[in-house]
């Protein structure tokens, strides 16, 4: 079975790193590497209340040092009350760095943002990509077809209500639409309830090459693991290959008991030579890392396919 490797002194962070103990949880990082350094961007529940973005910094990918403050977040357009937010994908184009996330009103619901920034310390709003009731955006690194392109998941009901991956298109970063479907659930397996983006999409020789995070419904609850497909490099909702079992699921201590029991989440993966590593929110409480060869990722996403529940 292909699967990622966790590092054997995970994790990597707890919210006994963060500067005073300013948090009771962190997860589910963006991850870059820039100027040298490997960057993440993680959610941390503040003491003082909300979710907000705090940055961690590492020479060797593996010793991170939180910032002493959050993110400072730049003021939304159109009146928008931001009251949290989380889960960040961070795709470079042309030297800038654009920060698809989920923007929270506490009163009016989730939706899709977009920040910019060219040093990880100043950022800009964009745009938003989307309505309410949307999460797990990314946008791809470059152009598809002379557009912009994220991915998107809106809720088709309730938490437990099927829902697939979206994409939407725009000519310019502001307005967004013509949005088309791409990975669905299926049924009886263990991505069968909803799904979303993980990391942005990686460019690879096949097309495009994404993780993402599955869900189904089990007599534990819900349970959260990651896998993987290849996309069609024009076409990217066009599914080419996907993987018949997940690539990392929720089996070690950290990521079976924590805030959300069973559950490991992603928003990035780095390339690292010919590995491709993982940054992760395991059990909704701590940060951990994993790696695995890019040769092996793609040889899982063309596995035969079976309908065999994974849990």
């Amino acid at each position: 079975m292909y699967e990622f490797k966790r590092y054997e002194k995970n994790p990597v962070l707890t919210v006994g790193d963060l500067p005073e103990k300013a948090g009771y949880y962190l997860l589910n990082p963006g991850a870059v590497q820039f100027r040298g350094e490997f960057l993440l961007m993680a959610d941390v529940f503040h003491t003082e209340g909300g979710i907000v973005f705090w940055m961690a910094r590492s020479q060797d990918g593996v010793h991170f040092a939180f910032d002493p403050k959050p993110v400072a977040m730049p003021e939304c357009s159109d009146g928008w009350e931001e009251n949290g937010v989380y889960d960040p994908r961070i795709t470079e184009m042309d030297g800038v760095y654009y920060i698809v996330y989920n923007s929270h009103n506490n009163r009016r619901g989730t939706r899709l943002a977009i920040m910019k920034t060219t040093d990880f310390r100043n950022y800009e709003h964009v745009s938003f990509v989307s309505g309410v009731n949307n999460r797990n955006g990314a946008l791809f690194p470059e152009k598809i077809n002379g557009l912009y392109c994220c991915f998107n998941r809106p809720f088709a009901g309730d938490e437990k209500t099927p829902c697939a991956m979206e994409m939407s298109f725009s000519p310019d970063l502001v307005f967004w639409g013509r949005n088309r479907e791409s990975l669905a659930p299926r049924a009886a397996h263990w991505d069968g309830m909803k799904l979303g983006i993980g990391a942005p999409p990686l460019r690879i020789d096949e097309g495009w090459l994404i993780i993402y995070h599955g869900v189904v419904d089990s007599c534990c609850g819900s349970i959260y693991s990651m896998s993987a497909a290849i996309l069609d490099y024009r076409e990217p909702w066009k599914v080419l290959a996907r993987t018949n079992k997940p690539v990392l699921f929720p089996e070690a201590p950290y990521e079976k008991q924590g805030r959300i029991t069973n559950t490991v989440f992603s928003c990035n993966a780095l390339r690292i030579g010919d590995n491709i590593r993982m940054y992760y929110g395991a059990a909704d409480a701590v940060i951990c890392m994993a790696e695995m060869p890019l040769a092996e990722m793609v040889r899982a996403c063309h596995e035969p396919y079976c309908y065999m529940m994974h849990y």
